[in-house]
């Protein structure tokens, strides 16, 4: 394995959250802006944990939502790198959804974010 790769092992990243009123919409389903900034939050941490280096989003791409999460169900957030470049690197974040009170899981959402790496005068450094 070479050293990228067990950076890349090292650095996925997972969160839970529940699933509360104050995060849903009119539908009693998971908002989507707060499922987007689920999904940015924990792929920026996965990004710097990679790089550990200061990075910001620059990009989100494909965002998809395969259904709606229902108020009442915990939320896994899953983020791994999936592309390295010179001073950018993309994380593919997947939340799956659990119903609290039966073993029922399934992948609802998709998505990848880039990164940029950035030195103290916040211009482009390198990521590795």
């Amino acid at each position: 394995m070479t050293e990228t790769e067990k950076r890349i092992n090292d650095s996925e990243t997972r969160i839970f959250k529940a699933v509360f009123p104050n995060t849903t919409n009119h539908y009693d389903t998971l908002f989507g802006g707060t499922a987007l900034h689920m999904m940015d939050e924990v792929s920026f941490i996965c990004a710097t944990r990679f790089s550990r280096k200061k990075v910001v989003t620059i990009s989100t791409d494909q965002i998809d939502f395969k259904k709606p999460i229902p108020q009442g169900s915990i939320v896994e957030l899953i983020a791994r790198i999936s592309r390295v470049g010179n001073t950018s690197c993309t994380v593919e974040v997947s939340m799956f959804m659990e119903d609290m009170y039966s073993y029922k899981r399934e992948k609802v959402v998709t998505g990848n974010f880039t990164f940029v790496a950035i030195d103290d005068d916040k211009n482009p450094t390198p990521i590795c």
